[in-house]
Protein backbone atom coordinates (compact mmCIF):
# COMPACT_ATOMS: atom_id res chain seq x y z
CA UNK A 1 0.00 0.00 0.00
CA UNK A 2 1.46 3.35 -1.02
CA UNK A 3 1.89 6.02 1.61
CA UNK A 4 2.65 9.69 1.08
CA UNK A 5 5.85 10.50 2.95
CA UNK A 6 6.91 14.08 3.65
CA UNK A 7 10.66 14.62 3.35
CA UNK A 8 12.61 17.73 4.38
CA UNK A 9 15.67 18.57 2.30
CA UNK A 10 18.39 20.97 3.39
CA UNK A 11 21.88 21.99 2.31
CA UNK A 12 24.29 24.74 3.27
CA UNK A 13 27.53 23.54 1.67
CA UNK A 14 28.55 23.62 -1.92
CA UNK A 15 28.87 20.28 -3.73
CA UNK A 16 31.68 19.66 -6.22
CA UNK A 17 29.35 18.48 -8.97
CA UNK A 18 26.00 20.09 -8.15
CA UNK A 19 27.24 23.49 -7.02
CA UNK A 20 25.57 25.79 -4.46
CA UNK A 21 23.07 24.55 -1.84
CA UNK A 22 19.92 25.31 -3.85
CA UNK A 23 21.23 23.17 -6.70
CA UNK A 24 22.18 20.43 -4.23
CA UNK A 25 18.56 20.36 -3.00
CA UNK A 26 17.25 20.23 -6.60
CA UNK A 27 19.65 17.37 -7.41
CA UNK A 28 18.57 15.54 -4.23
CA UNK A 29 14.94 15.73 -5.35
CA UNK A 30 15.98 14.11 -8.63
CA UNK A 31 17.88 11.48 -6.62
CA UNK A 32 14.71 10.64 -4.67
CA UNK A 33 12.93 9.89 -7.95
CA UNK A 34 15.91 7.94 -9.34
CA UNK A 35 15.90 5.81 -6.16
CA UNK A 36 12.31 4.73 -6.85
CA UNK A 37 10.28 7.17 -4.76
CA UNK A 38 7.43 8.78 -6.69
CA UNK A 39 7.85 12.53 -6.21
CA UNK A 40 4.29 13.84 -5.97
CA UNK A 41 4.84 17.45 -5.00
CA UNK A 42 7.80 19.74 -4.22
CA UNK A 43 7.90 23.07 -2.40
CA UNK A 44 9.90 26.05 -3.59
CA UNK A 45 13.50 26.01 -2.37
CA UNK A 46 13.82 28.64 0.38
CA UNK A 47 16.92 30.35 1.80
CA UNK A 48 16.94 30.17 5.61
CA UNK A 49 19.25 31.27 8.42
CA UNK A 50 21.29 28.58 10.22
CA UNK A 51 20.46 27.19 13.68
CA UNK A 52 23.13 26.26 16.18
CA UNK A 53 26.84 26.36 15.27
CA UNK A 54 26.30 26.33 11.49
CA UNK A 55 27.60 29.47 9.82
CA UNK A 56 26.11 29.37 6.34
CA UNK A 57 22.55 29.96 5.18
CA UNK A 58 20.58 26.90 4.14
CA UNK A 59 18.55 26.02 1.10
CA UNK A 60 15.47 24.15 2.39
CA UNK A 61 12.58 22.40 0.67
CA UNK A 62 10.00 19.69 1.31
CA UNK A 63 9.00 16.90 -1.05
CA UNK A 64 5.94 14.69 -0.81
CA UNK A 65 6.77 11.25 -2.17
CA UNK A 66 4.67 8.12 -2.59
CA UNK A 67 6.15 4.75 -1.69
CA UNK A 68 5.15 1.30 -0.55
CA UNK A 69 8.43 0.90 1.37
CA UNK A 70 8.35 0.61 5.16
CA UNK A 71 9.63 3.72 6.97
CA UNK A 72 12.94 2.09 8.08
CA UNK A 73 13.62 1.22 4.41
CA UNK A 74 12.84 4.81 3.38
CA UNK A 75 15.23 6.08 6.06
CA UNK A 76 17.97 3.74 4.80
CA UNK A 77 17.39 4.99 1.25
CA UNK A 78 17.61 8.64 2.38
CA UNK A 79 20.85 7.92 4.24
CA UNK A 80 22.32 6.29 1.11
CA UNK A 81 21.44 9.41 -0.91
CA UNK A 82 23.04 11.62 1.76
CA UNK A 83 26.24 9.54 1.63
CA UNK A 84 26.24 9.68 -2.18
CA UNK A 85 26.20 13.48 -1.89
CA UNK A 86 29.16 13.35 0.51
CA UNK A 87 27.33 13.63 3.82
CA UNK A 88 29.44 12.61 6.77
CA UNK A 89 27.83 12.24 10.16
CA UNK A 90 29.37 14.61 12.64
CA UNK A 91 28.53 17.67 14.62
CA UNK A 92 24.85 18.18 15.26
CA UNK A 93 23.49 21.21 13.41
CA UNK A 94 26.82 21.74 11.68
CA UNK A 95 27.31 22.68 8.05
CA UNK A 96 26.37 19.88 5.67
CA UNK A 97 26.13 19.13 1.98
CA UNK A 98 22.75 17.41 2.32
CA UNK A 99 20.30 16.62 5.09
CA UNK A 100 17.20 14.51 4.42
CA UNK A 101 14.60 13.94 7.16
CA UNK A 102 11.30 12.11 7.22
CA UNK A 103 8.79 14.61 8.58
CA UNK A 104 5.64 12.52 8.47
CA UNK A 105 3.92 9.64 6.73
CA UNK A 106 0.14 9.86 6.77
CA UNK A 107 -1.12 9.06 10.26
CA UNK A 108 1.93 6.92 11.12
CA UNK A 109 3.65 7.27 14.48
CA UNK A 110 6.96 5.42 14.52
CA UNK A 111 9.66 5.26 17.20
CA UNK A 112 12.46 2.82 16.57
CA UNK A 113 16.12 3.61 17.11
CA UNK A 114 16.95 6.93 15.46
CA UNK A 115 13.78 6.91 13.38
CA UNK A 116 11.00 9.05 14.84
CA UNK A 117 7.96 9.84 12.74
CA UNK A 118 6.55 12.41 12.82
CA UNK A 119 9.79 14.34 13.21
CA UNK A 120 10.03 15.34 16.90
CA UNK A 121 10.82 19.02 16.25
CA UNK A 122 8.66 19.55 13.19
CA UNK A 123 6.18 21.88 14.93
CA UNK A 124 8.86 24.34 16.10
CA UNK A 125 10.89 24.75 12.91
CA UNK A 126 9.87 27.49 10.51
CA UNK A 127 12.50 26.34 8.00
CA UNK A 128 10.46 23.12 7.73
CA UNK A 129 6.94 24.52 8.18
CA UNK A 130 7.31 27.28 5.57
CA UNK A 131 8.02 24.90 2.66
CA UNK A 132 5.79 22.14 4.12
CA UNK A 133 2.71 24.37 4.10
CA UNK A 134 3.07 24.72 0.30
CA UNK A 135 3.17 20.93 -0.18
CA UNK A 136 0.77 19.55 2.42
CA UNK A 137 -1.14 22.34 4.21
CA UNK A 138 -3.90 19.97 5.31
CA UNK A 139 -1.69 17.13 6.58
CA UNK A 140 -2.62 16.55 10.21
CA UNK A 141 0.13 15.84 12.72
CA UNK A 142 -0.96 12.48 14.20
CA UNK A 143 0.04 13.39 17.77
CA UNK A 144 -0.67 17.12 17.96
CA UNK A 145 -3.88 16.79 15.90
CA UNK A 146 -3.16 20.06 14.11
CA UNK A 147 -2.75 20.65 10.38
CA UNK A 148 0.48 22.02 8.93
CA UNK A 149 -1.36 25.29 8.30
CA UNK A 150 -2.27 25.48 12.01
CA UNK A 151 1.25 24.52 13.14
CA UNK A 152 2.75 27.24 10.95
CA UNK A 153 0.27 29.83 12.26
CA UNK A 154 1.34 28.95 15.81
CA UNK A 155 5.02 29.22 14.85
CA UNK A 156 4.41 32.69 13.39
CA UNK A 157 2.92 34.00 16.62
CA UNK A 158 5.35 35.71 19.00
CA UNK A 159 5.71 33.65 22.14
CA UNK A 160 4.05 34.99 25.27
CA UNK A 161 7.30 35.39 27.25
CA UNK A 162 8.98 37.55 24.62
CA UNK A 163 5.84 39.70 24.25
CA UNK A 164 5.66 40.26 28.03
CA UNK A 165 9.35 41.21 28.24
CA UNK A 166 8.95 43.71 25.39
CA UNK A 167 6.02 45.35 27.18
CA UNK A 168 8.06 45.84 30.36
CA UNK A 169 10.86 47.54 28.50
CA UNK A 170 14.56 47.61 29.49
Amino acid sequence: MQTTILIALGSNRRHGRHGPPARVVAAAIEALAAAGLEVVRVSPILATAPLGPGSRHYANAVAAVASDLALPAVLALLQRIERHFGRRRGRRWGDRVLDLDILGAGAAVWRQGKLQVPHPRLAERRFVLDPLVTVAPGWRHPQLHLTVRQLRARALRPNAASVASRRKGP
